[in-house]
């Protein structure tokens, strides 16, 4: 039985245009439309559709505690079955700007129902949406318009060939736009790597560590307050290594230090690095070395 405050479940495009006030679809499994030509919907959705949206407003984005400058371009990209909130008086913006909304299944049979995975920003939090400069803009509006202009039109049997390849477009043109963004706010994510250091390095000096395990992405975004793709696209853009690669790095210094300062058998070292079995040490061990465990010991003596 649904619950007043429950989300309310979109599973189609229909549903997302009725929910919205929107006039019926031109295609079952795809849709367009302007912000200022939609209501704003107050309350919790959970979406079974792909949304890609580019807005601007008038004034200031409140998300959480924290306002964000709403003047330029600001694109989120939300994947199925995500929970989307807007609650009364979260803004004090007049909203105007183009949402794409497609089902997964207007995908299958293309190359792009599973090269879409690979795009991160699908999972990334609100706080962590693309800023565009104003000629990033112009070329993301150019091409959403272009999706506008053929879902609008007669549907053919080109339609979806054309409308797919300008979402592939769209979707390189933002991944190369993220990565712009990650090297212009160097500063805040230089102070995210530092962070995600000090977090290592004293998650790696517990002594509860063999009770802990070896820490997971999951774990180490929540600790540094941002979604886990987002660290890991991050770090990638940075230097060069996922937030998994960063944990592993971490972890195979702690076991040279252990393996060079202590006389623990491989074993010990290995359960007190959080490892269900030894051998999953020395297989780490050996990957980011080339040597096993207990040839690195060795050429110590």
């Amino acid at each position: 039985m649904k619950k007043e405050n429950d989300p309310i479940k979109i599973k189609s495009i229909s549903d997302m245009n009725l929910i919205l006030g929107l006039p019926k679809p031109k295609h079952p499994l795809i849709t367009v439309f302007r912000f200022e030509n939609a209501p704003k919907y107050i309350g919790s959705m959970i979406i079974g559709l792909y949304c890609i949206a580019i807005k601007k407003g008038v004034g200031k984005f409140k998300y959480g505690q924290r306002y964000y400058d709403y003047d330029s371009g600001i694109m989120s990209f939300f994947s199925p079955n995500q929970v989307l909130t807007h609650e009364a008086g979260e803004t004090d913006t007049i909203d105007c700007g183009i949402a794409l909304n497609f089902h997964p299944d207007f995908l299958s049979g293309y190359p792009l129902a599973k090269t879409i995975t690979k795009y991160g920003f699908f999972t990334y939090e609100l706080n962590e949406a693309l800023h565009l400069s104003e000629d990033e803009e112009k070329v993301i509006e150019h091409i959403l318009q272009n999706i506008e202009r053929e879902y609008k039109s007669n549907i053919d049997q080109f339609s979806q060939d054309v409308i797919i390849a300008q979402i592939e477009l769209l979707l390189q043109y933002s991944n190369r736009f993220y990565n712009r963004q990650f090297i212009t706010r160097k500063p805040a994510n230089d102070d995210i790597l530092i962070r995600l250091e000090h977090l290592l390095t004293d998650y790696f000096t517990n002594e509860d560590l063999s009770v802990l395990g070896v820490p997971t992405v999951q774990f180490v975004a929540q600790q540094l307050h941002v979604s886990s793709n987002y660290l890991s696209d991050m770090l990638r853009s940075i230097t060069g290594q996922t937030t998994q690669q960063h944990i592993h790095n971490k972890l195979i210094d702690k076991a040279k230090e252990l393996l060079s300062t202590t006389n623990l058998s491989v074993s010990e070292i290995a359960y007190q690095l959080g490892f269900d079995y030894p051998s999953s040490l020395t297989k780490l061990f050996k990957k980011k070395t080339d040597i096993s465990p207990l040839e690195f010991r060795q050429s110590f003596n």
